[in-house]
Parts: C-alpha cells; structure tokens; sequence
C-alpha cells in the first residue's frame, strides 16, 4: 500500500521573514519570457517542440505561396543539425518600421506579436504568425541568421539566442533579379532534451503542405551522416490527391475521389471524399495548412454536412423507407477518407500550437460549400451515390447488430468491469495511477509473470494465443472474441460510446511478448485494437511495450542482460583476453524463471518500456492498413521492402 504522507503543521500567520513588495515583480524584456517558459510557445522542449520550430519557419513560406508570391521551398538538415529553409517569395521588408525604430526584419525577429499578418494587406490568409514563430525559434536557437533577398540586393543579419550580433548587413548584388528569404538556425541544446530530427515526420509534413498547396515545390534535403535522404514534392491535384494517396492500396467505391472546392465569404473551403470497403474512418483537418489535429469549426461543418445530404440524398432515392431511422454521422462516415482544408484571413487557433479551429462562422461556410458540392455530385453521379448510400446503410445494420452484442455481454456483466475475467491476476492496490496491467503473450509465461511480479501493483492478464485482427472485422464480431472481451473487461473504461477514461483501472497497460516472429504478430495485433477501438489511451499516455532481454551473458560470476545484438558486440568486445563468456540466447519470456523475468522486465527499477505515442496520424494509418488489411499487394511491398532490415528471425 502507498502510505500516505504525515500532517504537517499549518504555517503560523503573521509577518513572514521574507516580505513582499514591488522589487519581487519581475519583467522580462525582449524574448527573455520565451526562453524562460519555451513551453507556453512550443508545447514541449522534447523531439515535438524542436520540431515545431521548423513548422514555425516554413509555415511563413508557405505563407508567402498562399499569397501567390512563392512557388519554390527548400528545406534543409545540415550534417552539423544547423536547419536552413529558403523560399522564392517577396522576402521579409528591411525598411526601418516606424514604431520600433529598428528594420522590419529585425523587428520580426526580435519582437513578440510583430509581423505582417495582423491588419490582412500584405496576406490575406496566412498559416504562421509571421514574427511571432520566427521571434520565438530565434530566442530558443543558440545561433541564427536570415538572409533577404529583394530590390536587388541581400541582407543579411545574424543572431545568439534571440540577440541581435550586429546591424543589418547590406549586398548589392545586381546580377540577381530573383527575391525570397533564408533563415538558417541551430536550436539551443540548453532548452531542447536533445537535438535530433525526425526525418519521417517532417517529411509527411511537408508531403502534407504541398498537397494543400496546390503547385508548389518542397524540396527536403537531409545531409546528416548515415541519414543522407533527398526529398520532392509538387502536386496540382491539391487534396484530391492526399486522399488518393491514403486511399492507395484499398479498395475504393468510386473510381476518383469527390473534390469539392469553393469560397463562402472570406472563407476557401476545399474538400475530398473517397470511400473504400474497410470498415474504419480517417478524416484530416487543415486551417491555413496547418493541421488541426483536434478539429473545430470546419470538421463540426463538414461533418454536419455529409451527414444531412447522405440521408437527404437516401430518401429522394429511397434507398431509405419513410419509416426507417436516418444514417448516423459514423454510419456515413464508415470506410470513409477524407480531407477538409480552409483557407481564412483571421484564424482563431487555440493556442501556439494551433491544434483546433475556434471560428464559429467557419461551421457554416464549410457546411454551405461542402453540402452544394457534394448533393451536386451525387446528382451527376447516381451509381457512386448507391454505393456509397448502401455502405452506410450496411453499417447502420452492423452498427446495431453490435450494439445488440455490446448489450447481450453488458447484461451478462461481461464488460462493466463488475465481472473481471478468471484468468487476471489483479492487484492489490487500488490507486489507478499506482497500478499497471501486464498483456502477456501464452499461458506460461503470464504463470511466470504472476509469480515473479509485484502484488500490490501489477496485474497481469495472460492471452491464449493471437487475438483477432480488429481491421478485417466489425464490432459485433471483435466483441464475440473472448480475449478481446477479458482485455475490455479488465481496463475497465468500458467500450465504444460509454467509454470513460475516468474508469480505467491501470494507467499504464504493457504490452510483454515474446521477442520473435509470432511476438511481433501479437504485438501488431494488440496495437491495431487499440489504435481503431481505444484510441484515448494512447493519446493519454498509458500504453506501453515492454523490452525483455534477447541475451544473458555470463563472464566469470558476473552477468549482464543484453537487449541488442549491437549491445552483445560491443560487450563481448570488451571481455579480457583469458575469460570465458557465456552467451544464453532468450527467445521467448517462458525461458525465464520469475526472478529473471522480475529482474528483467517487472522490475520499475530496471526495466526498459517504450511508451506508444502517435507522432503522425496519417503515417499511422497507412502503416495499419498496410499491415492488417485485406489487401495483400501493398503487404507484400512493404515486407520486401523492409526484409533486409530484420534482425533475430527465428525460421
């Protein structure tokens, strides 16, 4: 049990030794705020916010596309982790400003809530908050420097941590008739855990910007040692085109996706549709290309709008009888791909780091314009109309055929959590937050599990076998699974509309499988469940994968768990010439006995877990598909593709 701290006595009132007055108040000049709480800029100091940084800056570029000024992107990650972007639009204004006293430029760069997108003269929509992001990457980089091009002539000014190094240096170069900017930064090691890029994130990013960017050419160069990687990107389809590419692999109903572009007021709605025979959903939200990973206005008005004209559509049809029940929202949106982009001058984002859409009149322009396209295009097009009408109405039968089984099983107190499963061994305490339940693959090794953990906070669930694969099923027959139906009962957060992560009884839920072909499999299977169907407890944290040992080896008394076969090299090479190494090769966890599996893997002390995060939505999604989908095609790509990566194959 956690004993609970002692009573500490009140603090006696009166006049405290250290008084309170007007020199306590401090006022941080300049960008000294942002590097004193670089969190309330970026969200994180961790790989996110490094990132974010490079999102800040080509965010401007991107800008000055929208604009129409900007054709050209390059991005590049030098070997020495210097970031240079370099665009072909205007380039940042070098006159003086009159407020500051000091050049446009360095106003930009060294001036919170100062830049060219506030007033809507020099850019009617924009993405970045020109010189609030590139004032706050200059205060968290330890060196930097933009170079402007335009009116025949480059300037040049140079930065340490957000601090101007000189004036605003001045070329006349009257050969070159072409303008832009380039911003070059190497982010400070002071502020950020550790200085290293995703390439694969940044790459979608930028795959992501130029699908919303219709024409435009990103080019991604990564110069770093052994991640030496060059990148191009133009698409004309715009988001007809990103949907395509989700889509690529899977079945569609319609032979191109349904594309839907117009403005409403000041508002540019662009929208595409694809349906596909898979039973999950994926939708992807853009406002001014910045993805809003948490919706708002415009995915509320999309959504809104698809619902009412399917079921408007159905009735004229009647594909629908009077007395049937309408489609619900996840009834027409089973199966479905989609993309929603707007274009606006004044995007209220909540936040820096722009997760979600507050524009309450951006709802009802994007419903306007994507209800008048899409009714058009059913109108033109009646055999896609059908089919897309019978998948929702497939789905609606499922969606109830499943709730009749979520309600058999509920009624039997299979999923309330009232009737935990025979085979968990829970734990003793019951703080959520202090108890963590162990998935473990086969029978034995959850015996081993359970005699070598800790009682009072580990709980362990051993599986039979692998459990269904959740993408090539519907509900009602994941929930006839009987180790999916244990692993449900065990969270206890319940299941699909009454799920409650207030509920959940293990604020850490590990994943422990054998480390070999079949593990993997289990692993895989696991993760795809919890990305389609528990998707809140990745996006909280709680989902882990444990790491047990592939070695044990043994140099005279003394022995070391290895967890790569890179680890045993470098170990044994450091074995002394005369001594005698023991290497035991473990391929699953029932090769240990409970004192090795707690000293290996239970053990919070010792143990290695990595923690499930989603990064990039979309990759995710494809990968899954891919992965656990009907088609095999795309499977076969991919395996051959990776096969020369495989380490410890067990054939």
């Amino acid at each position: 049990m956690v004993s609970k701290p002692k009573d500490q006595p009140a603090p006696k009132r009166g006049k405290q030794p250290d008084s309170y007055t007007a020199s306590d108040i401090q006022v941080l000049e300049g960008l000294e705020a942002v590097r004193r709480r670089p969190g309330m800029y970026i969200g994180t100091t961790d790989q996110r916010g490094l990132l974010h940084l490079v999102f800040e800056i080509v965010d401007n570029s991107v800008d000055e596309a929208m604009a129409g000024f900007c054709s050209r992107i390059e991005i590049t990650i030098e070997a020495n982790n210097w970031v240079t972007v370099r665009d072909n639009g205007r380039g940042i204004p070098v006159d003086k400003h009159k407020t500051t006293g000091l050049s446009a430029l360095e106003t930009i760069m060294t001036v919170l809530h100062a830049g060219g997108k506030f007033g809507g003269g020099a850019y009617k929509v924009s993405g970045g908050l020109h010189g609030v992001g590139a004032s706050v990457v200059n205060a968290l980089s330890r060196k930097m420097y933009v170079e402007v091009r335009r009116d025949g002539k480059v300037y040049r000014q140079d930065y340490e941590r957000g601090i101007p190094k000189g004036a605003l240096k001045t070329t006349q170069e009257p050969k070159q008739a072409h303008t832009g900017t380039t911003t070059g930064w190497l982010a400070d090691d002071e502020i950020f855990d550790a200085i290293e890029y995703d390439y694969e994130v940044l790459l979608q990013r930028f795959r992501e910007m130029a699908y919303l960017t219709k024409g435009i050419w990103i080019r991604f160069e990564d110069k770093r040692a052994g991640h030496e990687r060059d990148m191009n990107f133009c698409f004309e389809g715009g988001v007809a085109s990103f949907v395509r590419h989700v889509n690529k692999g899977r079945n569609t109903l319609t032979a191109r996706p349904i594309y839907i572009e117009s403005t409403v007021e000041s508002t540019q709605v662009e929208a595409a549709i694809q349906y596909n025979d898979g039973f999950s959903q994926v939708e992807f939200s853009f406002a001014n290309t910045i993805n809003t990973i948490d919706g708002g206005a415009h995915q509320t008005g999309f959504r809104s709008a698809l619902t009412r004209v399917l079921n408007d559509y159905a009735r004229k049809q009647k594909y629908l009888k009077d007395d049937d029940a309408n489609l619900s929202g996840d009834d027409v949106r089973e199966g479905m791909v989609a993309v929603i982009s707007v274009k606006l001058p004044e995007p209220q984002f909540e936040g820096q780091t722009k997760t979600r859409l507050g524009n309450a009149d951006v709802k009802t322009h994007v419903e306007s314009a994507v209800a008048e396209g899409l009714m058009q295009y059913l109108e033109e097009h009646p055999s896609d109309g059908r089919r897309i009408i019978e998948k929702g109405i497939m789905a609606a039968r499922a969606r109830e055929a499943a709730r009749k089984a979520r309600d058999l099983v509920v009624r039997k107190g299979l999923l309330d959590g009232t009737m935990l499963p025979g085979k968990l061994a829970d734990c003793s305490e019951r703080d959520p937050f202090q108890c963590e339940l162990y998935l473990v693959e086969g029978i034995s090794a959850g015996g081993t599990a359970k005699t070598g953990r800790d009682r009072r906070f580990q709980a362990i669930l051993p599986l039979r076998g692998k459990i269904l694969n959740v993408e090539k099923a519907r509900m009602e027959k994941m929930l006839a699974h009987e180790e999916i139906r244990s692993l449900i009962t065990a969270l206890g957060m319940g299941f699909g509309e009454t799920m409650d992560l207030a509920k959940l009884r293990y604020r850490r839920v590990i994943i422990m499988a054998d480390a070999d072909v079949d593990g993997s499999h289990i692993r895989t299977l696991l993760l795809t469940f919890f990305f389609r169907y528990m998707r809140p407890l990745i996006d909280e944290g709680c989902l882990y994968i444990a790491q047990p040992p592939l070695y044990r080896i043994q140099v005279g008394r003394q022995h070391t768990w290895i967890y790569s076969d890179q680890e045993r090299d470098q170990h044994l090479a450091k074995v002394k010439d005369g001594q005698k190494a023991h290497v035991q090769r473990y391929k699953g966890l029932g090769e240990m006995n409970p004192e090795q599996l707690w000293e290996t893997t239970l053990d919070p002390e010792k143990r290695t877990m990595l923690k499930v995060n989603i990064e990039d939505a979309m990759k995710a999604e494809e990968i899954f598909s891919t992965l656990m989908g009907d088609e095999v095609a795309p499977r076969k790509k991919w395996i051959t593709g990776h096969a020369m990566q495989v380490k410890n194959l067990d054939i």
